[in-house]
């Protein structure tokens, strides 16, 4: 009991004579403050005047440091002085230093690379001269349905139309490619002359598309890329006057594109042979994309109202196979047509970036918020030896803007890799070649530095002009400025908090969404099954009863290949290929005269695919060998399909217009399968399929289902189809991999936003912890005090603690308000989850709030841990 009584009382008397030393530190600069003033008033200078009152009342070691502060200071006017000055203070202190350095660079480089990708596939003009005048043509009706244009529309647009200076059009296409060495498969693009006019583009070398290269029985020719030019000519400069095989017609080579150009108008294709025309039969098909010019003068409304004047003359002519009458050619802005909905991705990695930016300033606010602390003594030295509050803010912004150039310059070396990364989470985005650090990015990351620079210059600024106070007023000195800044800190850590949550309950919601779409039903089974896609060359295979006979034995030798249980040909492979979407009409109860038809995905099957996809047969009948070409065309059709169209009623035998001809005899549904998710794992399950008999399809899947392994299985097909052609390239897959290829794009989204938001997570995170080790630090006298007055080591953890998650909770309240406005645009990116899911957000808000904790439980165990007789013998 004595040796506890002992203990207060020694407590008590080193706290007395704190007490007292701070109040002889008050006096004496009252004296020292009255002293100057009468020497000053004497005709002394002001330094002078301090120095000598300094001399008088604060002792050697007071004087000596007073000095070589006050010399420093003349120096330090000159900017090149306050850097060095920055740099000595930086490098007592390297690791501070390299965390500011290094949490600036990430986040500034994370913004320019994704500002680069905006700017190249969003913002920057098309590399067409005049791109603003570039438009895409489409096909448009009352529903708002886009479509491609077929030959009757592109005849009509070159001989009607006056709103263009140039029109052309092009149809995007795969086919067999040899020019040296084995076939490949690659993508080709035909087009007319006017296509390459309305671009205004010139070759590297020799020429391009002509209208002479557009007539029947004109000599082959095409236009190649770069690439393809140095990779299998020879060289560009050589491959003039070359020839290369395309689907076994020799093209001539007659010009070369400049390098870069790997597509044109959002066409990827490796060669250009010119498209030739022949005299249409009915409206349809709609195959071709067409681009035009406008005139100079000419509005796109001007041409939307051209264009409609030519629907008008042309429905008439073509009613009896195109019954919408609403359907309008329409212009659209080239650009708009070509990035789509691309902005959706670039724009939630824009947002993302963005706010791990502003918490990352915030961070680094508070870290030079409790440097700035940390330097209070030495301000307020050079503050008595008569320091503006200018002078003492342009040190502050001195060691900030060195940091931040610093990072700016780390962020430079970082955005490379940003931008790399972006391009290989993002591989399907637009003009995605076009992305480069040109003046616009490199202006863009000076900018976003220098306002980084800033925004964490204001806090540790703030607090050193309130700390310059306390010189005023003795009474002032204690509490004031330490409110201050812990008040300024803990508004940026609560903003922190504030800005992460959004982060967070983005990730929560995507992956949500991710893991809906996994369990989705793409309506196939993808176990043991493979496919390998073959093209057949007209020069080989000019007609219907070559290909016929082709895919006939294709198949009857695929089936005998060891393990194979079940073989089919397709044209579509699901989930993201839905081969042509067709417009029809139902027999029985058709859409009124001149409205808009529905339309569905319409693939070419044998029988054999769907037992080979596991499509289970529901109603009806598959094809069979006598469905050919002289029989009555028949259609095999979707469980959601029939479901739509016959809602409770039986399909099979009901009959339909197929194409849109109504010259054509009816088409008959024959059967009912399973529902196959063809536009996508998201996508509707509605499907129609044609037998393959009745079509002239060059480019077809051959799917196997097998027992054995898919390596072993694609192994035996390749060598088959060798065998039957050995200049056909093969495509080989699993239905596996094309799932897996169908959810790259939502696994990409939550992979991004999810880093982000592990990110924000932990920068808030120490943000809280630094915020709550500093209070610890600043309070550990208080904090021993109350140990030696008895106070329990919990409660002083649970102090600690609760105080951190005052500003927690509140960061998570405010962040919650900014999670609805973030619901607005990321809805789009959702599948069967609500933008504003009540479980995703509760999990969010608890996961960010467990962080917080455990950040703070950190700190509050160390304060239950001070030692009384050490805390009060510390002079911090």
């Amino acid at each position: 009991m004595s040796a506890g009584t002992d203990l207060i009382e020694r407590l008590r008397a080193l706290l007395f004579r704190k007490q007292q030393d701070s109040d002889l530190d008050e006096e004496l600069r009252f004296h020292v403050e009255r002293e100057t003033a009468e020497r000053v008033r004497a005709g002394v200078a002001p330094t002078a005047a301090r120095r000598a009152a300094l001399v008088a009342f604060g002792g050697l070691e007071q004087v000596k440091e007073g000095v070589r502060e006050a010399r420093g200071t003349e120096p330090l006017q000159h900017l090149d002085a306050d850097v060095r000055y920055a740099l000595r203070g930086l490098g007592r202190n390297p690791g501070f230093a390299a965390a500011v350095i290094a949490v600036l660079g990430i986040a500034i480089g994370a913004a320019t690379a994704v500002f680069a990708v905006a700017d190249g596939v969003l913002l920057s003009n098309l590399p067409y001269p005049e791109p603003d005048r570039l438009v895409r043509i489409y096909q448009r009706n009352s529903i708002a349905n886009l479509w491609s244009l077929s030959t009757v529309d592109i005849q009509a647009l070159q001989e009607q139309q006056t709103s263009f200076s140039a029109f052309g059009a092009a149809q995007i296409g795969e086919a067999a490619l040899s020019g040296a060495g084995r076939p490949e498969h690659v993508v080709i693009g035909r087009a007319t002359a006017g296509f390459f006019g309305a671009l205004d583009i010139t070759p590297a070398y020799g020429r391009l598309i002509e209208p002479q290269d557009e007539g029947a029985g004109a000599p082959p020719v095409t236009v190649v890329s770069y690439q393809l030019a140095e990779r299998l000519l020879g060289g560009a400069a050589a491959a003039t006057g070359k020839s290369i095989t395309i689907d076994g017609v020799s093209h001539s080579v007659v010009g070369v594109l400049d390098v870069g150009r790997n597509d044109l108008a959002g066409m990827g294709a490796v060669a250009w042979p010119a498209l030739q025309l022949t005299t249409p039969t009915r409206r349809g098909p709609f195959w071709m994309r067409g681009v035009g010019r406008l005139k100079p003068g000419v509005t796109l409304e001007a041409s939307a109202r051209d264009l409609a004047a030519i629907s008008e003359r042309l429905f008439p002519i073509w009613q009896s196979g195109f019954q919408d009458r609403t359907a309008r050619l329409t212009p659209i802005p080239l650009r708009v047509a070509m990035t789509g909905n691309a902005g959706q991705q670039v724009w939630l990695f824009a947002g993302a970036v963005a706010l791990v930016l502003l918490i990352a300033i915030a961070n680094v606010a508070t870290l030079l918020l409790v440097r700035a602390s940390a330097r209070q003594h030495e301000l307020l030295v050079r503050a008595a030896l008569g320091a503006s509050r200018y002078r003492l803010a342009r040190l502050i912004v001195s060691e900030c803007a060195v940091l931040t150039v610093l990072g700016g310059g780390l962020a430079l070396l970082l955005s490379g890799v940003g931008l790399r990364l972006v391009g290989s989470l993002a591989p399907n985005l637009p003009r995605l070649s076009e992305v480069a650090f040109n003046a616009r990015v490199m202006a863009f990351g000076v900018v976003v530095t220098l306002l980084s620079g800033l925004l964490v210059s204001i806090s540790p600024v703030s607090a050193a002009l309130a700390g310059r106070k306390a010189t005023a007023k003795p009474e002032d000195r204690r509490g004031g400025t330490s409110r201050h800044a812990n008040r300024t800190r803990g508004v940026l850590v609560t903003t922190e908090f504030a800005l992460a949550l959004p982060l967070l309950l983005g990730a929560g919601l995507l992956l949500n969404s991710f893991l809906r779409l996994q369990q989705v039903d793409p309506g196939f089974d993808p176990r043991g099954a493979v496919a390998v896609k073959l093209s057949l060359p007209v020069i080989r295979y000019p007609d219907n009863v070559t290909l016929q006979a082709f895919w006939r034995q294709t198949l009857q030798r695929a089936v005998l290949l060891p393990g194979v249980t079940a073989v089919g040909l397709t044209n579509a492979l699901p989930p993201d290929n839905g081969g042509d979407v067709n417009n029809f009409n139902l027999v029985d109860h058709p859409v009124p005269e001149g409205s808009a038809e529905p339309v569905a995905p319409w693939m070419t099957a044998t029988a054999g695919a769907f037992p080979a996809l596991g499509v289970p047969l529901l109603a009806g009948r598959l094809f069979t060998d006598a469905d050919t070409g002289d029989a009555p065309a028949v259609v095999v059709v979707s469980h959601a399909w029939a479901e739509h169209y016959f809602p409770r009623e039986n399909p099979v035998g009901r009959q339909l217009i197929s194409g849109g001809c109504y010259t054509c005899p009816r088409t008959t549904i024959v059967g009912v399968v399973g529902d196959v998710k063809y536009l996508g794992i998201a996508g509707t399950g509605e499907a129609a399929y044609d037998p393959l008999a009745e079509t002239t399809f060059r480019s077809m899947h051959l799917v196997v289902r097998t027992t054995a392994s898919p390596a072993a299985t694609l192994a035996a097909l390749r060598e088959m189809i060798n065998a039957l052609d050995s200049d056909l390239p093969v495509i080989e897959s699993t239905l596996q991999e094309q799932i897996d290829t169908s959810l790259a794009d939502p696994l990409r989204w939550t992979t991004v936003v999810g880093g982000f938001a592990v990110a924000a997570a932990l920068l808030a995170a120490l943000g809280i912890f630094g915020l709550m080790s500093y209070v610890v630090r600043q309070r550990r006298r208080e904090l021993g005090v109350r140990l030696a007055l008895g106070a329990e080591p919990a409660s002083l953890t649970r102090l600690i603690v609760g105080r951190g998650m005052r500003h927690a909770l509140l960061g998570t309240a405010i962040g919650l308000g900014l999670a609805a406005l973030e619901a607005r645009w990321l809805g789009a990116l959702l599948f069967d989850v609500r933008p504003m899911d009540p479980l995703t957000i509760t999990l969010a808000a608890l996961v960010l709030l467990a962080i917080a904790l455990l950040a703070c439980w950190v700190p509050g165990l160390r304060a239950a841990r001070i030692r009384p007789a050490e805390a009060l013998q510390s002079t911090d």
